[in-house]
């Protein structure tokens, strides 16, 4: 996918005397939702959710290690149905924070996943909007590894996106 952005990138730039006018212009979509209001608000509440989780599994770990000393220390003076009992309660607590753990971690990356689209989709919106009013010819995502080189005459739009998307979201 790279390479052929690279190659109708070359095709245009060679194609210049063509058209009356190549304007390109680039993006950090990353930087942009990391940088905008939204985008450290979601990152922030994420995190706060991922701190309750955090507690909340720790709750249950200590409940856990303290039925864990418990078959340990009383394991030879328990009856066998009462050893049978405790392992077996033992065992579903192992799977209990086995499941806690996973749940939340899924549920964590659903929300990222979700607000991050979300924001995503807003931005591709003001892009699309940008490349109109500015008549640009391609609008590119600078992302890691991506842009190789990129001409002083090529315009970031990233910080002109954090902006108009900062303030499109103080209207509402």
């Amino acid at each position: 996918m790279k390479k052929m952005m690279i190659a109708l990138l070359a095709v245009l730039l060679l194609a210049t005397p063509a058209f009356a006018e190549v304007k390109i212009a680039y993006v950090n979509l990353q930087k942009a939702l990391n940088d905008s209001v939204a985008g450290a608000q979601a990152k922030s509440e994420i995190a706060a959710q991922a701190k309750e989780y955090e507690t909340e599994f720790k709750i249950k770990q200590d409940k856990f290690l303290k039925l864990k000393n418990e078959l340990e220390k009383q394991g030879a003076l328990l009856s066998d149905n009462a050893k049978a009992e405790k392992i077996k309660e033992y065992q579903t607590q192992v799977a209990s924070l086995q499941k806690f753990q996973t749940d939340a971690r899924r549920k964590l990356q659903e929300e990222d996943g979700k607000r991050t689209q979300a924001i995503l989709k807003e931005l591709s919106a003001i892009l699309q909007k940008f490349g109109k009013d500015g008549k640009y010819t391609m609008i590119v995502e600078k992302s890691e590894g991506g842009l190789i080189y990129v001409d002083s005459n090529v315009i970031d739009l990233t910080v002109p996106l954090i902006e108009a998307y900062d303030a499109s979201k103080k209207k509402k």
